[in-house]
C-alpha cells in the first residue's frame, strides 16, 4: 500500500498514491524535538521552525508564502516533542515547485540575524500567551510534575531564559547536528507517482552528507507517590489536568491503551462525560487524551470545572478512574469503542494531509509503517479482559499527578489534596 525508498544518503521517503484525490500533501520530517534539548537551550527546535520560514537560500520570506498560497495551497510546520514537521497541500501540479520550496527552507535556511532577534519577540509573547491561558499553562504544570528536571517537563516553546539568550549561532549549530538526512524523512499522499517524489528528492539532496545523529535523556517512569501542583489565578472556571504514565508508541498494548482513553474521555459518549457533565453538571468541558512517545507516554483528563464543584468533579472522576480498573467494561461499550477507534482513523485516511501525517509520523518516530489493515488485525486481539488490566497499569495510585489552575482556597487545597491521596 505504502512505497518507501531509502537514499544511498540515508534520506527516507514514503509516499501513498490516492488516484482519485486532486490533491498533494507533502511533509518534511525531522528527528529532532523539545526532548532533544536541554534546559540551557529549552527551545530551539520551536524557535528553528519559526526561523526557517523567514527566508532561504532561493527563497525570500515572502517568495515561500506567496509561491504556494498563490496557487490555493497552504503551508504550516509543527515541533513536537521527538520531531519538527513542515508541510503544504498543493493541487497535484504543483508538487515540484513546492517540494523546492520546503526542501530548501528546510536544507538551507538562511537564519539571519535580524530575523532571529525578530522572531525572537514574537516567541516570547507566544510563551506570555501560553501562561495567560489556564487551559494551556495547567497541562504545562502536570507534565512539571510527571518528569521534573527533565526536557519533557520543560515548556516545548522554551522560557524567558532560554529564548531570551538564544542566538543565531545556537540556533545554526542545532541545525547542522540534527536536521541531517538520516533524520529526515519526506513524506507525500494524494496524485503523484512515487518514482517522481524519490527523483525530486534524490536530486535536493544530492551531494549533502547523511550520516549525523542526535540523541535524548530517557524519560524516568519510577514515579513512587502521588504528586500535585496548585497554581492561584484568578479565573473563572477551575482547570484540571489529572494524569499518569501511558505507554510508549511501539507497546504490545497500544491499542488497547487508546481504548481506555476512548472509553474514559475520548468523546461525548465516554463515561467522563456523562458522569461529570452530562448527569451531574460538575463541568461543561472534560475529555481525556492519550500521549504516546518512544519511551514514555501521558494518559490525561482534562476539565474545566465551575469553582465551587472541583471537589465534586474530582472524586467522580476519581471513582471513574477505579471503576475501569476493577470492574471490565461492558460487550456493548468494548465494541463502540473499537468501532470508533478504526472509524476516526478511516475518516482522516480519506484526506491527503491526514493519511500524509499518518505515515511520515511513523517512518520517522518508529522506522516502519501500518496500514489500516494491520491496524484492524490488531485490534482484533484485544480483549475485554484487556482493557482492565491496562488501566489496572497505568493507573496505579502512586503513579498519579494533579495539576490545577483557578482561584483556590486553602481549605479546597487541603481536600483536594486528601481525596487524591497525598499525606500532609
Amino acid at each position: 500500500m505504502y512505497k518507501k525508498t531509502l537514499l544511498p544518503n540515508h534520506l527516507r521517503v514514503i509516499s501513498h498514491e490516492m488516484k482519485d484525490r486532486d490533491s498533494v500533501s507533502i511533509g518534511v520530517w525531522i528527528a529532532a524535538g523539545g526532548r532533544h534539548e536541554n534546559k540551557k537551550n529549552k527551545g530551539t527546535t520551536h524557535f528553528l521552525e519559526h526561523s526557517l520560514f523567514k527566508g532561504s537560500e532561493k527563497y525570500s520570506c515572502e517568495e515561500i508564502k506567496e509561491e504556494i498560497e498563490g496557487v490555493g495551497g497552504t503551508l504550516n510546520a509543527f515541533t513536537g516533542e521527538e520531531y519538527t514537521c513542515y508541510f503544504a497541500k498543493i493541487p497535484a501540479k504543483h508538487l515540484k515547485r513546492t517540494f523546492d520550496i520546503l526542501a530548501d527552507m528546510v536544507l538551507h535556511p538562511l537564519i539571519a540575524k535580524k530575523d532571529v532577534d525578530k522572531e525572537r519577540t514574537v516567541i516570547l509573547e507566544e510563551i506570555k500567551m501560553y501562561h495567560d491561558q489556564p487551559q494551556h499553562y495547567v497541562v504545562e504544570l502536570l507534565e512539571e510534575l510527571m518528569w521534573p528536571n527533565h526536557p519533557l517537563g520543560m515548556n516545548l516553546t522554551g522560557t524567558f531564559e532560554s529564548v531570551g539568550s538564544m542566538s543565531r549561532e545556537d540556533l545554526r549549530h542545532f541545525h547542522q547536528s540534527s536536521y541531517s538526512l538520516s533524520n529526515i524523512v519526506v513524506a507525500a499522499c494524494g496524485r503523484l507517482k512515487h518514482q517522481d517524489l524519490v527523483q525530486l528528492v534524490r536530486s535536493k539532496s544530492k551531494g549533502l552528507n547523511g550520516k549525523r545523529g542526535i540523541d535524548f535523556l530517557k524519560a524516568d517512569n519510577s514515579q513512587e507517590k502521588i504528586k500535585v501542583k496548585f497554581f492561584r489565578k484568578d479565573v473563572e472556571q477551575m482547570h484540571v489536568a489529572l494524569g499518569a504514565f501511558g505507554l510508549e508508541n511501539d507497546h504490545k498494548d497500544k491499542h488497547a491503551y487508546h481504548l481506555v482513553n476512548i472509553i474514559l474521555g475520548g468523546n461525548m459518549s465516554s463515561r467522563l462525560f456523562n458522569e461529570v457533565r452530562e448527569k451531574r453538571g460538575l463541568a461543561y468541558a472534560i475529555s481525556s487524551a492519550a500521549k504516546s512517545l518512544k519511551d514514555t507516554g501521558l494518559l490525561m483528563i482534562n476539565a474545566g470545572v465551575d469553582n465551587k464543584k472541583v471537589i465534586d468533579a474530582l472524586s467522580v472522576i476519581l471513582k471513574e478512574l477505579e471503576k475501569i480498573k476493577s470492574r471490565e467494561v461492558t460487550k456493548n461499550e468494548f465494541l463502540r469503542a473499537k468501532d470508533y477507534y478504526l472509524g476516526q482513523i478511516l475518516l482522516g485516511l480519506e484526506d491527503t494531509l491526514e493519511h500524509m501525517f499518518w505515515i511520515g509520523e511513523r517512518l520517522v518516530s518508529l522506522n516502519k509503517t501500518q496500514t489500516i489493515h494491520e491496524v484492524f488485525q490488531a485490534l482484533k486481539k484485544v480483549t475485554i479482559s484487556d482493557i482492565k488490566r491496562v488501566a489496572g497499569n497505568i493507573f496505579k495510585r502512586q503513579h498519579m499527578n494533579l495539576a490545577i489552575v483557578g482561584p483556590l482556597e486553602s481549605a479546597q487545597e487541603k481536600k483536594l489534596s486528601a481525596l487524591m491521596g497525598v499525606k500532609e
